[in-house]
């Protein structure tokens, strides 16, 4: 299908503006592919949004894991899940990496708490981290490997800072992403969480969940000074991630009742700053 490269970029656009600006600054034979993992990742992000039940959602899992696995190149008629299927055999993407991804997915259907910090990371090592080692695979597969640490601490910070700013939308749902021992050390259960009558304790988790994001990103920028220019664009995310933190910790809104906003010209000047420059000291 002609049409599908258009498609797919649209589709990052508009769900994930964030990761199409960075594909902005990828080679331009590298585009593709990239946008095609984020065009999968946004998909699988938001089967939650599109059911009413967890089994549907599981059932759309699965379509996508048979997808994945499946030999040949016959066209599935998704431009999402073409693009996908080409990018992988493109560029020898582990399918394990998916299928991983796909696991962790199913955890966003259901309503049940996040057990502790330790499954947390877990869940941000199958998620976010593995989408950024897939992407710097892409742009640099022989790199890459010597990486994958600082993708781990890259995933952590990036999709810690996500469910921060999706506070809000998952309170609404009953869904709680914070660690229950960490709602315990705060004084509080994931029941009084999501219900917002914890009194004092949800916000002291909330603080205890950013000094977790601010933890894997310092780590991140720290390792992040040896990147090579070439897998800059994968990791490009991380250079919002700061300026997320910063909004959530200095705005008049705690983060359990609005999201954290940057405006349009702050998010190009930090990547273009970062997309040049890499995380050197300033």
């Amino acid at each position: 299908m002609a049409e599908t490269p258009t498609i797919v970029m649209d589709a990052v656009r508009a769900a994930d503006h964030d990761r199409y600006l960075c594909t902005l600054y990828a080679p331009a034979d590298k585009r593709d592919a990239l946008l095609a993992l984020y065009a999968f990742n946004a998909e699988i992000a938001s089967v939650r949004d599109r059911i009413h039940e967890p089994l549907p959602g599981e059932v759309r899992l699965q379509w996508w894991r048979d997808v994945i696995a499946a030999e040949g190149d016959a066209e599935t008629g998704h431009p999402t899940a073409d693009a996908l299927r080409a990018a992988i055999a493109a560029n020898h993407l582990p399918k394990a990496a998916f299928e991983n991804m796909l696991e962790a997915r199913i955890f966003d259907l259901y309503d049940d708490p996040m057990p502790s910090r330790t499954d947390l990371e877990g869940y941000c090592g199958e998620t976010a981290a593995a989408l950024i080692q897939l992407a710097a695979m892409v742009l640099d597969a022989a790199a890459a490997p010597r990486f994958a640490e600082l993708a781990g601490r890259a995933g952590c910070a990036q999709a810690i800072t996500g469910l921060l700013l999706l506070l809000p939308l998952h309170r609404r749902r009953g869904q709680c992403y914070m660690p229950a021992d960490i709602l315990a050390a705060a004084g509080t259960t994931p029941e009084e969480f999501v219900k917002g009558d914890g009194g004092p304790g949800p916000e002291r988790a909330v603080t205890a969940m950013t000094a977790l994001a601010r933890e894997h990103l310092g780590a991140f920028e720290k390792g992040a000074r040896g990147l090579p220019a070439s897998l800059r664009p994968a990791f490009l995310p991380l250079a919002l991630t700061r300026a997320y933190l910063g909004k959530m910790e200095k705005g008049a809104q705690s983060p359990l009742m609005g999201s954290a906003t940057l405006s349009t010209l702050r998010r190009h000047w930090l990547l273009l700053r970062h997309a040049m420059r890499g995380w050197a000291p300033l």
